[in-house]
């Protein structure tokens, strides 16, 4: 059985980024949330110059909220306005697009304002309300895949996106439940989401977390499987891929655990670059 014709997929712009059908693979990078307006401008500044060198197309994400924390008195970040903050200084100072989560329809429009691709987190992905005011703004929408949801049930939500008239859309597959506590990568959700219409992002670094350990403790992620599953993804065809990265992931506020060492993030472009350019049917 043949994958899912590329020819009918949707192919989305972001600003000079093309996603989708047979265009290069795109990074969707950065730590996990906003600490603080230094170490996202430096992380930047370095997933910048690593993504110029291999000439991979780039997209900045850093989350100003984390609204599903475990207890109340985790970090859940700067909030809205110092959030967006942060990310239109990395705009202007990177000339590159951001992403950023929104939880809730109150914060839509005004994060619309700085954000080039929203994202709506998985445990959210079905609720109608939120798709349909982030739909209305316009911009591309990332649709996480929820831990409990089918790939082919994606239909749904893109439908609620689709009926506001956009249709600048991608969907993320960040690992299924399995039993309590983990997730398992079914790397047949790549196309099958892909066959809904549009470009599927792989996001490796969510998929190797383990919950009911708190994110700070070195068993609440196995990120040494992280190279292993971008490599699975990126040979089933995926069109994006989502790292979260830290230069010291030990020391990050939210899921320490799980995210890629911001030195390693080289070697893993290294690895997975030649995959993709076959898959894509580019020479090497």
């Amino acid at each position: 059985m043949s994958g899912p014709d590329t020819r009918l997929q949707k192919e989305v712009l972001v600003h000079n980024i093309r996603i989708g059908r047979n265009n290069p693979l795109v990074l969707i990078a950065g730590p996990c949330v906003i600490e603080n307006e230094k170490i996202v401008l430096s992380i930047a500044e370095k997933i910048c110059h690593i993504a110029g060198t291999y000439r991979i197309p780039f997209i900045f994400k850093s989350s100003y909220e984390k609204d599903n924390r475990s207890t109340a008195s985790l970090y859940r970040g700067p909030g809205l306005k110092k959030g967006l903050n942060i990310l239109r200084k990395v705009k202007e100072e990177f000339h590159i697009p951001v992403l950023s989560d929104v939880h809730r329809e109150s914060d839509v429009r005004e994060a619309a304002e700085t954000l080039d691709i929203i994202q709506i987190p998985a445990f959210l992905c079905q609720q109608t309300s939120l798709l349909l005011k982030a739909g209305m703004t316009k911009k591309p929408v990332n649709i996480k895949k929820g831990q409990f949801l089918a790939p082919e049930n994606m239909k749904s939500p893109v439908g609620k996106i689709e009926s506001t008239g956009n249709t600048d859309i991608l969907l993320t597959e960040r690992g299924t439940c399995f039993g309590y506590n983990r997730l398992v990568s079914d790397i047949c959700s790549i196309p099958i989401m892909q066959a809904i219409g549009y470009p599927v992002v792989y996001d490796s670094t969510h998929i190797i977390r383990v919950y009911g350990v708190p994110s700070s403790d070195k068993k609440g992620g196995l990120p040494g499987y992280i190279s292993h599953l971008t490599r699975a993804g990126v040979a089933a065809g995926c069109d994006a891929i989502f790292i979260e990265t830290h230069p010291e992931p030990g020391q990050a506020l939210c899921d320490a655990a799980s995210m890629l060492k911001l030195e390693l993030l080289p070697q893993l472009l290294e690895e997975v670059l030649p995959i993709s350019k076959i898959v894509r049917g580019m020479q090497i």
